[in-house]
């Protein structure tokens, strides 16, 4: 695996995606484990999406975590989908995690027929006590959670409404998500990038290769709303995992 200081962002290219996944599991278990020896219990804060499938399924696996000691929040959700639906992404990280493991407790982002209601209502849970780690990817438009270039890096809020712009709806669509562009929804709940970047620790899988050319910008554009992701950098305890696809375009 090679390693890659950038900033503050310590990046780690894996052979493969699965093993990209297992080192950020172990990282992460191995950072969990750590702050348990000092801090009675933690909050974490997750996305969900395919690239952070192989990541999940190898900390479901680490041993030693007292996972009910654990309060997990999620970063960001659909409006307008069914409460049933696969695709809501509480649902997805209900299924691919949080229900594998015996956590204190979950909060799941419900929009209802309220969004301002419940943006508000999640914020007010996430601002009970500071939020340990927060597991992160990046999207093909360099976007953090559903915040779409040009993103407010500043923003005061925590959680807000946003709309989704068209590459983000069509990741969607690629990562087979959902079967047509149309069937995306045009509007989410997100945690804003200011509320992302005060998790204490961040951990960043960005496995496959149409995210290349999102990573590359990110390590070589000034921080900026046209790139939110290039926020990270500012962030001074910040942990990215690649795959050969995504760090394909990277200047060794």
């Amino acid at each position: 695996m090679n390693n890659i200081a950038s900033s503050s962002v310590n990046i780690h290219i894996a052979p493969s995606r699965k093993e990209m996944g297992q080192r950020a599991a172990a990282d992460i278990a191995e950072a969990i484990r750590a702050a348990q020896q000092t801090k009675s219990h933690l909050r974490m804060i997750f996305a969900a999406a395919p690239s952070q499938s192989e990541m999940l399924s190898a900390l479901c696996l680490e041993p030693e975590i007292e996972w009910q000691r654990i309060t997990a929040f999620h970063m960001d959700e659909y409006i307008g989908l069914a409460e049933d639906a696969p695709q809501r992404f509480g649902n997805w990280l209900r299924h691919h995690f949080f229900d594998r493991v015996p956590l204190a407790r979950y909060h799941l982002i419900t929009p209802g027929t309220d969004p301002e209601a419940a943006c508000s209502d999640y914020a007010s849970k996430l601002a009970e006590a500071p939020i340990d780690f927060v597991l992160l990817g990046i999207g093909a438009n360099g976007h953090l959670a559903f915040n779409d270039p040009p993103a407010n890096l500043d923003d005061p809020l925590a959680v807000r409404v946003v709309e989704l712009d068209e590459v983000c709806r069509q990741q969607q669509v690629d990562d087979k998500c959902f079967l047509k562009f149309d069937d995306v929804p045009r509007r989410a709940i997100t945690l804003t990038v200011q509320c992302l970047l005060r998790g204490e620790q961040l951990f960043c899988c960005v496995p496959g290769s149409n995210k290349a050319g999102a990573v590359r910008a990110m390590m070589e554009s000034p921080i900026s709303g046209m790139i939110p992701a290039t926020a990270l950098k500012s962030h001074p305890h910040c942990y990215m995992y690649l795959d050969p696809e995504s760090s394909s375009q990277l200047v060794r």
